[in-house]
């Protein structure tokens, strides 16, 4: 009786642990992982390393050093060996939310010993991957609705009434000079067909011109060369000797002019003096008078005796 009772008793706590998940042929070994907060993750919660299930969560409870920390057992069944740097991340196992601690194996060649305390880390949760993943979409949003309003403002702003009117004088003006320039465009077209004899004409004889140039290139050279002989010879003859004679000669004028303008000389007294002028006009009428005189009674100044 007493044998039934102790087989009852190991297959309820077989049974109790199968149900739970716990091997209880296989060597367990207790780790531990604190957290700042464990985002949905419970007992049972499943261990597993690159997928595989090697575990689970045993308890989880607050840090009695305070600090509010929460600490989580987590129970490893599998022997794979845990080096002491490995990490213990809280993920989500599907879209759901489930949790799960992801093992992520170290690269330290220290294992860790049961009862050692992992390295841990916590994913966000699904919404704040959300959030994360939207908040640059809803900080361009927002900035693309406040340059909308912007824009809208500077739009009710600038196009008031004056300025629609302007808008409008304007657009006026542009298709009025569109029409003087197509207008223009066919006044020219029309000269251009009507002129197009001239202009054929004239281009002819441009053509005719560079022609003859082109063909009395010989004798315009020589006509330059004669040029550039006759600029040489007059270099090479006496020219500033002769003008040195012009200027001399030139300053002698300016002084026998100076002296008439003084009253010096005959000429000088004669220019500048009225009385003599005057006095030679007397003269002169008296001669004029004694000629007339003698014309007239030409026996008063001439006798002939008859032998």
């Amino acid at each position: 009786m007493g044998i039934i009772f102790v087989a009852a008793l190991i297959l309820l706590y077989w049974g109790f642990n199968f149900l739970s998940g716990l091997s209880v042929f296989n060597k367990q070994r207790i780790f531990y992982a604190k957290y700042d907060k464990v985002n949905g993750l419970v007992v049972a919660n499943p261990i597993s390393i690159n997928g595989l299930r090697v575990g689970q969560v045993k308890a989880l409870y607050f840090d009695p050093n305070g600090k509010g920390l929460i600490i989580a057992e987590l129970l490893i069944e599998d022997p794979i060996p845990v080096p002491d740097n490995s990490v213990a991340r809280i993920s989500s196992s599907d879209l759901l939310g489930s949790k799960v601690i992801d093992l992520k194996l170290g690269n330290s060649s220290r294992m860790a010993e049961p009862g050692d305390t992992l390295r841990s880390r916590t994913d966000a949760t699904l919404s704040e991957e959300v959030n994360l993943q939207l908040l640059p979409l809803k900080k361009k949003a927002e900035d693309l609705i406040g340059s909308i309003d912007s824009v809208v403002t500077l739009i009710q702003t600038v196009l008031n009434k004056n300025t629609r009117e302007n808008l409008v004088a304007s657009i006026d003006n542009i298709k009025l000079t569109i029409s003087n320039l197509a207008s223009t465009t066919h006044n020219i077209d029309t000269l251009v067909s009507t002129e197009k004899n001239r202009i054929s004409g004239i281009i002819s004889n441009i053509e005719s011109i560079s022609r003859n140039l082109r063909q009395n290139n010989d004798q315009i050279s020589n006509v330059i060369r004669n040029f550039s002989t006759l600029s040489d010879s007059l270099a090479a003859s006496q020219v500033p000797t002769t003008l040195r004679k012009v200027g001399k000669t030139l300053t002698e004028i300016n002084v026998i002019l100076d002296k008439i303008n003084r009253g010096e000389g005959t000429l000088g007294m004669l220019v500048n003096n009225d009385t003599l002028y005057q006095e030679l006009e007397k003269s002169a009428a008296e001669l004029n008078k004694l000629i007339e005189d003698i014309k007239a009674n030409p026996r008063k100044y001439l006798k002939i005796s008859v032998f």
